[in-house]
């Protein structure tokens, strides 16, 4: 089994002030002996770690904890999208076989980010290099990440943390809207992640989350799903071990080889590693 998505860090209150008071448990290191444990004693085989500062100091952190830790099966780091010379700097980072993909915290950009006509560009030429890219968004900015996808047919998109419901607000219509539509790209992955952050913290029910799951499940289908944990984040509303848990028990119905497809053998293919 394979989470594909954690983060690692060492707390910096400046370039990590998206860590608000809100979230003081996070506001301390987050590293990978923390997190082999964790693994271990979930049954997980690996991990795929994903940037959580927009720097390329941030990518080769990311990269340097791969070599040194094995279960860290891959790499998805950031680069400057909009950067004239993108390719000199992808050919850099072509040396280092332990990144997978690329992201851009697009959730906080503005909601047509994805969609201009540069940021394309970008993604395409990271693309075409033969990397994936994952698509951070919150569901407001779904129209402008189906107009990415469709400019890019090719390309291998994973959607995180499928593009966050507001599930705090049982908001769930449009939302749906735009997860169907999104879908029909056959080259759109999708991370069964991040959900619980998007619930009432530490307040949720398994329940708030079913219709949310059945929306994913019919559009994405068994073969482009992939667990993930968002650890450390995750801890800010419930524990590893329930997000696991709880996705097990929705599935426990499904053929055994659909569900280990959703743990791990649809990462394996998606992000081009081995467990």
């Amino acid at each position: 089994m394979l989470d594909t998505h954690v983060h690692f860090w060492k707390y910096d209150k400046v370039r990590d002030a998206w860590i608000t008071d809100d979230m003081k448990l996070l506001q301390q290191d987050y590293l990978p002996q923390q997190l082999q444990s964790v693994l271990n004693n979930n049954g997980l085989n690996g991990c795929i770690a994903v940037q959580a500062d927009q720097s390329e100091v941030e990518t080769h952190f990311l990269v340097e904890l791969a070599r040194k830790y094995p279960f860290i099966k891959g790499v998805v780091g950031w680069i400057d999208l909009l950067n004239p010379d993108l390719d000199q700097r992808l050919n850099h980072f072509l040396e280092f076989p332990e990144i997978k993909g690329w992201r851009h915290v697009a959730q906080g950009e503005a909601d047509d980010f994805l969609s201009r006509k540069e940021v394309i560009n970008g993604i395409r030429t990271v693309t075409d290099a033969g990397y994936s890219y994952d698509i951070l968004i919150y569901a407001r900015q779904l129209p402008a990440a189906i107009q990415l996808v469709n400019a890019l047919p090719e390309a291998n998109f994973i959607l995180d943390h499928c593009a966050k419901p507001d599930i705090r607000n049982k908001e769930i219509k449009g939302w749906a809207k735009g997860i169907r539509e999104i879908a029909q790209h056959p080259g759109v992955s999708c991370k069964l992640s991040g959900l619980f952050t998007e619930a009432h913290w530490k307040q949720w029910s398994p329940a708030d989350f079913y219709p949310y799951l059945d929306v994913v499940f019919e559009s994405f289908g068994t073969n482009r799903l992939m667990f993930g944990s968002d650890w450390p984040v995750i801890l800010v509303s419930g524990m590893y071990v329930q997000w696991k848990s709880l996705l097990l028990k929705y599935m426990e119905n499904m053929e055994e080889e659909m569900i280990e497809a959703i743990m791990g053998g649809n990462a394996q293919r998606i992000y081009r590693t081995e467990i």
